[in-house]
């Protein structure tokens, strides 16, 4: 059985938390927080739970505590507010990932590390340089929660279980985010096909997704800010679903971030492609046949990436 430790105890932390025990994924999860009192007590209301749950040890401590960490997921930083561009939040989070990755390095340097403080990709970056592991070993949630989101909004538009849809959200996990509606697939059929012949929705629904892509998917996370002050529940999801890739070494294709390294003539930048994700981290860099115009699109959003790193004075690998 595994050992996770959670630096960060703030909503996405506690949610993170509370997700991986309930999941059954590990013998030992370990809760660091700056506030040892609020790590003290997310791990105190999470074991509350557990006589409900698969076996479990969930205790709060310091860093020398997540020693032997197979997996150290980071949530620790600044939550967006409301308005605030992510260069601004990118350059209040950097300082604290850069410490946090000292710590991680120093005492699980055999560790895979999943970064989740965002503005992620940037500091996916950020951390991977910091850490100085081996490639793929420090990896990004990325854009996992908003592919989520898009087989949810198709999955409701067509009248099928989400888990029979496949799509993926590429790039930035922000505002340059990129639909890859050329290999969306529900039941193995392009979209507008399994229409055309099941019969199960009325045809056009790519071009309806299309319209309705940024309210449902790319800016829902700013209408759940203003209504309740961050996300966390959807991203603790998300982050088990890595969680369990990473520990059952499963290879299974997720929409992590990882630094790039000449993928799509793309370079010196973290984004999310689909990887194969296993107990290595990311293993591997799927390539996709995407239409000429999502290609200029996943360009964008890494220039976008870069310029907006350039703004926070942050230094990408």
């Amino acid at each position: 059985m595994a050992k996770i430790s959670v630096i960060g105890a703030g909503q996405v932390g506690a949610a993170v938390g509370f997700a991986l025990a309930d999941a059954g994924l590990a013998q030992e999860i370990v809760i660091v927080d700056l506030d040892g009192a609020r790590a003290e007590g997310a791990a105190m209301d999470i074991a509350h739970g557990v006589p409900m749950m698969r076996p479990v040890e969930v205790r709060a401590g310091g860093y020398e505590a997540i020693a032997d960490s197979d997996l150290v997921i980071l949530t620790a930083g600044a939550s967006q507010k409301v308005g605030e561009t992510r260069p601004a939040l990118a350059g209040r989070n950097r300082i604290v990932v850069e410490c946090a990755c000292r710590e991680v390095a120093r005492y699980a340097p055999d560790c895979v590390l999943l970064v989740v403080t965002n503005p992620v990709d940037m500091l996916t970056s950020v951390a991977a340089s910091a850490c100085g592991f081996a490639a793929g070993r420090v990896l990004g949630s990325g854009t996992v929660l908003d592919s989520l989101r898009l087989r949810a909004m198709i999955a409701n538009r067509s009248g099928v279980d989400a888990r029979d849809v496949h799509a993926w959200v590429l790039g930035e996990h922000g505002d340059s985010e990129v639909p890859a509606w050329s290999v969306a697939r529900i039941g193995g059929l392009p979209l507008d096909e399994f229409c055309r012949l099941s019969g199960a929705c009325t045809p056009g629904l790519e071009a309806r997704l299309r319209e309705d892509f940024n309210r449902d998917v790319r800016d829902v996370a700013y209408e759940i800010i203003r209504g309740k002050g961050a996300t966390n529940h959807g991203v603790a999801v998300a982050v088990r679903r890595i969680a369990e890739a990473v520990l059952r070494d499963e290879k299974s294709v997720l929409t992590v971030s990882a630094p790039l390294s000449g993928e799509y003539g793309l370079e010196g930048v973290a984004l999310s492609l689909p990887c194969v994700v296993g107990a290595a981290g990311v293993e591997r860099i799927l390539p996709l046949s995407l239409q000429e115009e999502e290609l200029q699109a996943l360009r964008r959003s890494a220039a976008a990436v870069r310029a907006a790193a350039r703004e926070a004075d942050l230094q990408l690998v």
